[in-house]
């Protein structure tokens, strides 16, 4: 029914490069207070095959300790439900559809937020794909393609179908990650919502969820992506719990490394998940540019441990501070 409260989850975003079945399993083991995370899409050709990094990412053996809904990149129902049927076959009981992403190289493909171009489109591919899903489909998308005005239209056509869980991203694509959410126009549509509907969008400390929960009565949850990655303790500070410390953040980061190498992946690259992790992390050391901008420049997994441990030791420490968009 229209309006009714729901029970309100916290969910890791999917994020490229960062969260992986490695990062998600040493964040659930230190910080285990997110209800599931969604991993990074998977994109199929037109047969419904991708990548073999995408099946090792969504194994269960992978994935036994968390709550996992992988996430689908399609604009081809056939591709989509293929893909659908091989994640129930695993023993998955929901897949995410992605028709937000608003990255230009996914856009140039007519898939992700490209699809919010064309709302007949949009319409008969729902049609298809909920006429024939073989499990629970939940959707991800931004609030509209050019302007969030265009939610009036499209939310009547999320309305017919039977979606478990509608997450909105409150941007449209021409603001990416810049824009302000618009606060206005997600409510608008929640109000609309015969289903539950999870907010996304530039919640980056506690106080910033506080006011995201506390305007929205009805929300079904909340999505943290960059502020969670910035600071891994966010879920249980939300949730009313210690702030993030020093030394588990040092003991997180180490953690990691090894979770990492452990998995086959070789020195060279481990670094470079670690410097892509960091982008968010040194959010939290005001005043360390210097630092940061030699880890940056390490050219190996000691350089960068070197230089991890030498940041953390003397940069001041502020884990309130949350994520820091680029200006």
């Amino acid at each position: 029914m229209i309006g009714v409260v729901m029970k309100m989850t916290l969910s890791f975003a999917p994020m490229e490069g960062v969260t992986g079945y490695v990062f998600r399993r040493v964040h659930h083991a230190f910080f285990p207070q997110a209800d599931k995370y969604y991993a990074p899409f998977i994109a199929p050709d037109s047969k419904g095959e991708f990548k073999i990094s995408r099946l090792r990412d969504i194994l269960p053996e992978n994935n036994d300790t968390i709550a996992l809904v992988p996430q689908v990149l399609a604009n081809d129902a056939e591709a989509f439900l293929h893909v659908a049927r091989q994640l129930a076959d695993m023993g998955y009981a929901e897949v995410n559809l992605n028709i937000g992403c608003p990255s230009a190289t996914v856009v140039s493909k007519h898939k992700g937020a490209a699809m919010l171009r064309e709302p007949e489109t949009l319409d008969a591919f729902l049609a298809d794909v909920f006429s024939r899903a073989p499990i629970a489909v939940s959707v991800k998308t931004r609030l509209g393609f050019a302007s969030t005005a265009e939610f009036e239209t499209l939310m009547p056509i999320f309305a017919r179908y039977p979606i478990c869980e509608l997450i909105v991203h409150a941007r449209d694509r021409a603001g990416m990650y810049r824009s302000a959410p618009d606060l206005d126009a997600f409510s608008a549509a929640l109000r609309q919502a015969r289903f539950p509907v999870v907010y996304n969008g530039n919640v980056f400390s506690a106080d910033d969820f506080r006011a995201v929960s506390g305007r929205f009565a009805t929300l079904g949850g909340v999505m943290l992506g960059r502020g969670a990655a910035a600071n891994p303790a966010l879920f249980r500070t939300i949730r009313g719990g210690d702030k993030l410390s020093l030394g588990e953040l040092r003991d997180f980061h180490n953690a990691l490394i090894e979770a990492h190498l452990a998995s086959g992946l070789s020195p060279a690259f481990t670094a470079g998940k670690m410097k892509e992790l960091w982008f968010y992390l040194h959010c939290l050391f005001p005043d360390c540019a210097r630092p940061y901008k030699a880890l940056n420049k390490a050219r190996d997994l000691p350089s960068l441990r070197t230089c991890a441990s030498s940041l953390m030791a003397s940069c001041a420490f502020e884990p309130a501070r949350g994520f820091q968009p680029p200006v």
